[in-house]
This record gives structure tokens, C-alpha cells and sequence, in this order.
């Protein structure tokens, strides 16, 4: 039984991940123990916590696997500085001092951070290293359910691929086909991510949430669509993608794209972060979404052309793009689709390690064609009694512990009846960006200001943002057009029509917080603009705890759903112990926090009014 530990650092979301004879015993992100979002720093907590999790120390590893190969990464630095001469000199300037001192001496870099995880042996160490297409390919592919599978991964770039077409089979994955920078449909997305006001490598997803409030009868759309296509992209039939490099600046410069040149393409100039939202930025959202989602739609049809295969796994970073994954399963290209819930960088740790468990040490791997090995993502540290005693004690804390599970699920059901908001934070911390029932602020999705409520007062975020519904498995047809579970809330699907309510003919030409808070639906918190919502199917098997909320929930209002949104605030990363929660739930309106069995009420808290004694002041993603 081979151990094996995985690493993701250096550029964004640093992670670990640990497996022993190829099953996945732990991994986080290192944002959630140094509560800085996104952090690139080497996880020196997260590898303790996953070496802790499996009761090793460094000397017992059977390997170490980075998830990318830096070298390849330089060639791909030098070689575009070359093409691209003399333009980009600053970038160079500043980029290659950095390079020369830290990513080309890698392997020291990684022997001095395990150094500060503990002593080790360096003997003792088999450092490998696999290439960052492949970690996000197998982060899909080996805990998939699936023996055989086409394999599709695209992100904004690794070394020197920004998208693949591979096929798994048994214990061996096969990349066919790859895109090549500087044309990446990621680095496209974030191009009028950062054009549109929002943080590059985080608010992509505001950008995908941003889409619906475009008007989709318009003009504009249209328009933009055509512009982007004859200017700034050549969409091939194979889903591949050519982008004019005359429009952008991330090959060589210092930003994504020429300002100038976007602004007179699109009659706007960029939007300044945290300025108001107009009309024309919603639209040109909505363009991008649609181009996406049309190029997402022809690599599929590429990758079953390529492998003949009825079962799809996705990763990288665009596979977080539930809207894009909802077309895709509608489109019924293939019989079935597996998404990493940890599309992202993140999960190339996994993959990493799991690629020298299966493909180096031929470790046997346990498919059943019905449940993957992710065990709901739920792969991160929990906490003891005891450890929630002490906090509470060190925080001065009042709260009342349930007698049985039960009991305390139908007291929480009934509080979210009531419109209050919970924070909801039980066991195992979830892997990757999507709150799954452990690390959650929930509420009713029935209540037409719940939206509001959370935005504004709670999550401290963009009042346009939409949230999320949390459903029972055997309830998500009651609620919505999906025909498949969505346990990672990464497909997003159209609510039934017979839970909409009329929109008046001039809906989309109102005023965008005039659409928001126009009551559209009988589930109103969870229902975006256009009718759709990013489902999570809840499963009993998987979250038991979580699933008997939610059912105690139905019992009381015949709704098997609610609202699940992540536990922290905006631009924090999720909550990771119980301290994060407490002083979470302080430092906000939520009225209820709720730590396994111990209940806190906001009300019974000393000073609990105060909330700039507990507040902490995150960078605004």
C-alpha cells in the first residue's frame, strides 16, 4: 500500500492531498489554515493536516508528486518573450529575476517547505513531478465512477497546454490532443473578467453570475458576440480556439488586455472594481458566457469523436463553469459526465498523487460504475468536542448542546421557517471552492429577501450574486428540469415551470436591481433572472447529517430545499475550525451558528452587538 502525498504551490490556490493504496484519505486548501484567499505559498499547513489525517510522517511517503513542471514552464516563459521581441521587456524584466531565484530551483523550494512541515530524511524522499494538463486529467478521471472514460481538461494554462482531449481506461490515461498557449478559452474568460471590473483567478464566477441579468433580446448581445468572434477569437470546428493577439497584454505585459483597443471595440472603457454595474456590462457578460459555452460544446463533440466514449470527466478551471456544464449535459453528447469538485488548481494535487498511485505504482483502483471516491468531497480536518469546548470558553461563548441529532435538526428547520440565517458547520471540511452542508450559512429559499439579506448583511458581497439551492437527491425533479444527481453544485439547471411565476413583457428592459428583486418564483432566493439555479443534490449516503436538516425542513414546510452559500464572507476563504466560524457569525447578521451539536443564538452572546470587535478585514476579491 503505497503512500503518497500531492502538491499544488506557487501560483494560485496551493493545496495538498494524500492517498494510501490509491484511496484519497485527506486533502485542503492552504487558504483555509492561513486565511489568505487563493495563497500561492507552499502548504506547509495542509500537508501537516494530511499527514496527521493518515498518521505518517514525511520519512514513511512513498513519494511526493508536484503537479507541474516548472522547467517546461520557463521554456514556455523564454520561447514566448522571444516571439513576442521586443515587446513585453518590462514583463520580462520583472518576471525572470523571480524565475531564476525561485521556480527553476524548485526541488529546493519543496525540500525547504517540507523542512517547516518536519524533520525528514532527504535520502528518504522520492520527489516526482507530472505535468499540470495531466494532474487536472487524472484529479477527473481516477476517483471518477467510471473504467473508461474521454477526458476533458481546460483551464488558462499549464506549461504550455490550455485545454486536452484525453481517455481514461482502468489504471492508464492517454492525452490525444492539446491547445496551446497564448490561445486559452480560460485566459479568454479572464480577459473580460478583469475588463468587466472583477479580480482575475477569482471573479470569473461573478462574471458567470453577472450573464443572466443580460438581456438576451438585445441588440447589444448580439452585437458583442460578433465582435468578439471577428476581432478577438477564431473558433475552429474542433473547439479549438486562435486568439488575436493584438487585442491582449498576458503574454507579455503586465495586465490582461490593450484597454484601448477593447474600449474601442466595445464603445466602453474597462470597469473600474466596485463602480456601478451598467446594462452594457451585463450584456457583454452574457456575450462571453455564450461564446464559452459554445466552445466548451464543440470540444466535447471533439473528445467523442476522438474516443468514442459515453462517459465524460471534466477539470480545470473553466469546469467550474456550471453554466457551461448544464449545456453540455443537456446536449446529451455524452451518457455521462463526472466533474472534479476541485476543477481548479487545487485539485491538481490530487491528481498529481494519484497519477504516481495508479500509472507509477500500479495500485489497484476500485471503480463501481455508481458512486465516485471523492466521499463528497468531504476531505478536510474535523474537529472534537472537546476542541469546541475549549473554544467556546476561550471566546467567552454561550451556547446549548442538543441531546441527540435529531432534536437538533428540527429546532434548526424550524429557525430557517422563521427567516433566520444559520451558520451551519459540520465535520469534515469540503475540498475545493463549493460549500457542500459542512462548511455553510443556510437559510429559506422560499423567503423572498433571503437574497438580499445574504449579500448584504451577511456575506458582505455584490448584492447581483446569486445563491445556491441545497436538495434532497429524491427531490431535485420536483424542483428543477436535471435528470442526473449534482452533489459538487457544479450544473447549474432550469427551475420547473410550474414553480415560476410571470415576468411582465418589459422584464429585461428594467433596471438591473429592479430585475433582482422582482418575485419570479416560489423558491425566489435561489432562482436567478433567467430561471436557472446551481444545483446541489444532497444524498443521504454522503451527508447524513446535512440530508436529515434538510428533510426535518421538508417535513415542517414541504420544501425539501434551501439556501446553501459558503461560510465566510467576501474575499475570507470558507471557514476551517470553529474559531473561523465563531468569529464569522459575530462579525455578521447571521442569527443561529450551529458547530456539530453545540448551538449558539446570536442574542445570548456577550456584546454581541459589537460587531467590530470581532470583524476581520479581508483584500475585496
Amino acid at each position: 500500500m503505497k503512500k503518497i502525498l500531492g502538491i499544488s504551490a506557487f501560483y494560485h490556490d496551493s493545496a495538498a492531498a494524500l492517498t494510501m493504496g490509491g484511496k484519497i484519505i485527506a486533502a485542503a486548501q492552504e487558504e483555509r489554515f492561513t486565511r489568505e484567499k487563493h495563497t500561492p505559498d507552499f502548504p506547509i499547513n495542509a500537508i501537516k493536516y494530511c499527514l496527521e489525517e493518515a498518521g505518517l510522517d514525511i520519512n514513511e511517503l512513498d513519494a511526493i508528486v508536484y503537479y507541474d513542471k516548472p522547467l517546461l514552464k520557463f521554456e514556455r516563459l523564454l520561447e514566448t518573450y522571444y516571439a513576442f521581441a521586443p515587446k513585453g521587456l518590462t514583463s520580462f524584466l520583472k518576471a525572470i529575476p523571480v524565475w531564476l531565484k525561485e521556480k527553476v530551483f524548485l526541488k529546493k523550494l519543496i525540500y525547504d517547505g517540507l523542512k517547516e512541515v518536519g524533520n525528514y530524511d532527504r535520502k528518504k524522499v522520492k520527489l516526482l513531478f507530472t505535468e499540470h494538463h495531466f494532474s487536472h486529467a487524472a484529479s477527473a478521471f481516477f476517483p471518477s465512477p467510471f473504467n473508461k472514460a474521454a477526458i476533458l481538461t481546460i483551464d488558462g494554462v499549464g506549461e504550455w497546454s490550455t485545454a486536452s482531449i484525453g481517455f481514461g481506461d482502468g489504471n492508464n490515461i492517454v492525452l490525444h490532443k492539446e491547445m496551446n498557449f497564448p490561445h486559452s478559452v480560460g485566459l479568454l474568460y479572464s480577459a473580460f473578467t478583469y475588463f468587466l471590473g472583477f479580480t482575475v483567478n477569482s471573479g470569473e464566477y461573478k462574471l458567470m453570475g453577472l450573464a443572466p441579468y443580460g438581456n438576451p433580446n438585445s441588440n447589444q448581445v448580439v452585437n458583442f458576440i460578433k465582435i468578439i468572434k471577428e476581432n478577438l477569437i477564431d473558433i475552429k470546428n474542433d473547439g479549438s480556439v486562435w486568439l488575436n493577439q493584438n487585442y491582449f497584454e498576458y503574454a507579455t505585459g503586465l495586465k490582461m488586455v490593450k484597454d484601448k483597443k477593447w474600449e474601442n471595440l466595445f464603445g466602453f472603457s474597462r470597469r473600474e472594481a466596485e463602480t456601478n454595474l451598467e446594462q452594457k456590462h451585463c450584456n457583454l457578460a452574457l456575450a462571453i458566457q455564450n461564446v464559452t459555452e459554445e466552445i466548451v460544446l464543440k470540444m466535447a463533440l471533439e473528445a467523442k469523436k476522438i474516443t468514442g466514449a459515453e462517459n465524460l470527466c471534466l477539470a480545470g478551471g473553466v469546469a467550474l463553469n456550471c453554466v457551461a456544464n448544464g449545456k453540455l449535459l443537456v446536449a446529451g453528447i455524452f451518457k455521462n459526465i463526472y466533474i472534479q469538485p476541485a476543477a481548479g488548481d487545487a485539485g491538481g494535487a490530487l491528481g498529481a498523487a494519484l497519477i504516481a498511485s495508479f500509472m507509477n505504482f500500479n495500485e489497484k483502483r476500485i471503480v463501481d460504475e455508481k458512486s465516485d471516491q471523492m466521499f463528497g468531497s468531504y476531505l478536510g480536518p474535523e474537529f472534537s468536542e472537546r476542541e469546541i469546548e475549549l473554544m467556546s470558553r476561550k471566546a467567552k461563548a454561550v451556547f446549548k448542546k442538543s441531546r441527540n441529532f435529531d432534536e437538533l435538526a428540527h429546532e434548526i428547520a424550524a429557525k430557517i421557517a422563521d427567516g433566520n440565517v444559520i451558520g451551519w458547520f459540520q465535520g469534515r471540511m469540503e475540498f475545493g471552492p463549493r460549500a457542500l452542508g459542512n462548511r455553510s450559512i443556510l437559510g429559506d429559499a422560499r423567503n423572498p429577501d433571503m437574497q438580499k439579506k445574504l449579500n448584504l448583511k451577511i456575506k458582505m458581497r455584490e448584492g447581483f450574486r446569486p445563491f445556491a439551492p441545497s436538495v434532497l437527491s429524491g427531490d431535485v425533479s420536483e424542483f428543477f428540469d436535471l435528470n442526473s444527481d449534482s452533489p459538487y453544485m457544479l450544473i447549474v439547471a432550469p427551475v420547473k415551470d410550474n414553480k415560476r411565476l410571470s415576468l411582465p413583457e418589459n422584464f429585461h428592459d428594467l433596471p438591473l436591481w429592479d430585475k433582482l428583486y422582482f418575485k419570479r418564483s416560489v423558491v425566489q432566493s435561489i432562482t436567478h433572472l433567467d430561471f436557472s439555479a446551481r444545483i446541489q443534490t444532497v444524498h443521504k449516503e454522503t451527508n447524513p447529517r446535512y440530508w436529515e436538516l434538510i428533510n426535518a425542513f421538508k417535513e415542517k414546510t414541504g420544501f425539501g430545499l434551501i439556501v446553501n452559500t459558503s461560510f465566510n464572507v467576501r474575499g475570507e476563504p470558507i471557514v476551517c475550525t470553529p474559531l473561523d466560524a465563531y468569529r464569522c457569525f459575530m462579525s455578521t447578521e447571521m442569527d443561529y451558528l450551529v458547530i456539530n451539536d453545540f448551538i449558539y443564538r446570536k442574542s445570548d452572546q456577550p456584546d454581541w452587538q459589537n460587531k467590530d470587535k470581532w470583524l476581520v478585514k479581508f483584500k475585496m476579491d
